[in-house]
């Protein structure tokens, strides 16, 4: 194991799901919560290389603030193996937003195998931490990219981030709108970090062979699935669970993440960034709905 310093912890949903004991996750009580962050190795264990005191590092997918002690908190311990360091030319902030919700969307867009240039996206949510990263990694592999929004501002952004059209969710005609943009392609993949009542909506998008990476459920249950939207057009849906990742297969995912938002001159995109003292109202900022990631400033 190493201990890091924390500077930085982002936000995620999942932590406030688990707060609200709606995640699969019992980890004992009491609990510190945060599965993101970066900041200073300051001590290692017993023969573990190469991370060494004095090292800045970013922390990914791990137990930490599943069922182990989060990055929500001044120190954290975690496995050396998930630890990486800060890219070159990021901030720490940076650093501490982007494993999670990167890793998340990189495991929803390539699950299905090769999509690549010239297929179509639909990103739901995607001015949150995940479709935000879902827009700009789809980009990054030559796709079509149709992100949904509810705010104009928002989707003005994710133009600049590299959204080829943006829609209302909230649309009664949002399906026909989509396709007729489309025309005469239909969607490859929707990466859904929403459900709810538009889920139909969404399948009524997908081409033959279309898929469905889900990735949350923040509208709440799907009220009527209708499963004949599936059956003549061969589309499938399927979960996508970052635990999944390995701590080899994360640093491989990580390293090309990186790699893929250098070349396009992007970084995570930060929404906001709190005081220690001021989690709360962190956890409202999230529960608002931000554009990118929420931050907890843990220390200068």
């Amino acid at each position: 194991q190493v201990v890091v310093r924390v500077s930085f912890a982002a936000l995620n949903p999942a932590d406030a799901w688990l707060a609200k004991r709606l995640y699969p996750a019992r980890p004992k009580l009491p609990h510190i919560l945060g599965r993101d962050g970066a900041g200073e190795v300051v001590a290692t264990g017993a023969g573990v290389s190469p991370v060494k005191p004095g090292d800045m590092v970013t922390i990914l997918r791990c137990e930490a603030g599943v069922n182990e002690r989060g990055t929500l908190a001044e120190f954290v311990a975690v496995p050396a193996s998930v630890v990486t360091p800060v890219p070159a030319g990021w901030s720490l902030e940076e650093a501490a937003a982007a494993p999670l919700v990167y890793l998340t969307a990189w495991q929803a867009l390539t699950q299905w195998g090769p999509l690549g240039t010239g297929s179509v996206l639909l990103v739901t949510g995607a001015s949150g931490g995940v479709g935000v990263a879902s827009v700009m990694l789809g980009k990054s592999l030559g796709m079509t990219v149709v992100a949904l929004s509810r705010s104009a501002g928002k989707g003005a952004r994710l133009k600049d981030l590299g959204a080829d059209h943006v829609f209302d969710p909230a649309d009664a005609a949002l399906s026909k709108k989509v396709l007729a943009a489309l025309e005469p392609r239909k969607v490859d993949l929707v990466v859904d970090s929403v459900g709810g009542a538009q889920f139909n909506s969404l399948l009524m998008t997908l081409g033959y062979g279309g898929r469905v990476s889900v990735v949350g459920a923040s509208g709440g249950p799907v009220p009527e699935f209708r499963t004949p939207l599936l059956l003549f057009k061969r589309n499938k849906i399927g979960g996508v669970a970052v635990g999944d990742y390995t701590p080899e297969t994360a640093q491989e995912a990580w390293a090309e993440i990186v790699t893929r938002l250098n070349a396009m001159g992007h970084r995570p995109v930060i929404d906001s960034v709190f005081a220690f003292e001021d989690v709360k109202k962190a956890f409202a900022r999230l529960d608002e709905g931000p554009m990118g990631k929420v931050l907890v400033r843990i220390r200068q």
